[in-house]
């Protein structure tokens, strides 16, 4: 179907922003006319032309009655930018097709409506599913406030993530490896306990050889506010740092933290941070994606919580072995086979010998 394929087109191009549009959406647009694709454009990053501006200024004359296909509603309203929907009826489009509607309540229809009342045909649910699917992030973060979580981990056949001695450098091969730091460029937060701040002293950044990829911000789950002043993630200067403490961590520790130049966020009075009041002011922050990388501790207290939306398990083809050797998930477990955390929607995939395994939790989003 001629609508299908062009809209293909639109989320191919959609996806040339991944990591760069938060806390807007993934959008691409292209002009049809005669059958051919006399232009296309999307969005590249928040408070920049929109999708369907960048196809409209490369079409010029040509837009006046030809078809637009854009991934997502056309907006109405006034933001960082000017009304899409309003430029759309001034090129002279002729019709607009429509992956989905936009939920956010700024637009919520009303671009549609705009079109429709102009006198423009309109095709709403064009691949729409993909279209969701692209969009992921932004559904769950303009529909709840909070991040889309995904969890990582990485363990050898046997399910061990360290040897018995805390080895854990490197379980994965070199693909897997490069596999995460793609990730990491997509993400606006990485996330980690203070365990892991102390076992490892993590950078956290994101390192491709063939390109400077984009930091996410460190978000360091630290109670009492223990984080080393020399760590990386404090001293390095490489990414924004925050430090989640309880209300009655020590104002001194949380004092020299500000001062190396981290920021200090409460979560939460009880022995705990709060992981819901965590993501709460992290999505306040506009962080609309976070990627989990903790330990067994802090993988299980996300699982505990019902907080992880997506996961992603590597399991490398090596045996440790170990009584005492730490699992990906840890914590007190769950006491009934029927309070299992399920996937669904898996998919599985070899990356030079290292299997990985991606699905979506079924209570999440």
């Amino acid at each position: 179907m001629q609508d299908e394929m062009f809209m293909r087109k639109a989320l191919e191009l959609a996806r040339n922003a991944f990591g760069r549009t938060s806390p807007n959406p993934l959008v691409g647009a292209v002009i049809v006319r005669d059958g051919c694709i006399v232009a296309a454009g999307w969005h590249r990053a928040a408070g920049t032309p929109h999708a369907e501006i960048h196809a409209l200024n490369m079409a010029g004359e040509l837009a006046r009655g030809a078809t637009l296909y854009v991934t997502l509603e056309p907006c109405a309203h006034y933001g960082r930018t000017g009304p899409c929907a309003k430029a759309v009826i001034e090129a002279g489009i002729h019709r607009v097709v429509i992956a989905m509607r936009d939920p956010n309540p700024l637009v919520a229809g009303k671009g549609i409506l705009m079109l429709q009342e102009a006198g423009i045909d309109v095709t709403c649910g064009v691949l729409e599913e993909e279209a969701r699917k692209l969009n992921e992030v932004f559904l769950k973060w303009i529909a709840t406030g909070l991040p889309f979580v995904t969890l990582k981990t990485a363990m050898t056949l046997d399910g061990k993530i360290a040897t018995v001695t805390g080895e854990s450098q490197w379980i994965t091969n070199e693909v897997s490896r490069r596999r995460v730091h793609e990730w990491r460029d997509r993400a606006d937060g990485i996330l980690v306990g203070i365990n892991t701040v102390f076992k490892d002293d993590p950078s956290l950044t994101t390192r491709l050889p063939e390109r400077h990829g984009k930091n996410p911000v460190r978000i360091i789950v630290d109670s009492k506010g223990r984080t080393p002043l020399d760590a990386r993630v404090v001293k390095d200067g490489q990414a924004k740092t925050i430090i989640a403490v309880v209300a009655d961590a020590s104002k001194e520790r949380m004092e020299a933290l500000q001062k190396a130049g981290a920021e200090v966020l409460v979560a939460g009075d009880g022995p705990q941070v709060d992981l819901h009041e965590l993501l709460r002011q992290l999505g306040k922050k506009e962080i609309t994606s976070l990627f989990v990388e903790g330990g067994a501790t802090v993988n299980f207290s996300f699982f505990q919580a019902g907080l992880v939306d997506k996961v992603h398990a590597f399991v490398a083809p090596k045996i440790l072995g170990g009584r005492e050797a730490l699992t990906p998930v840890g914590g007190a477990g769950f006491a009934r086979l029927s309070e299992a955390v399920e996937l669904e929607d898996l998919k599985a995939e070899s990356l030079a010998g290292d299997l990985l395994i991606s699905g979506y939790v079924k209570h999440g989003l």
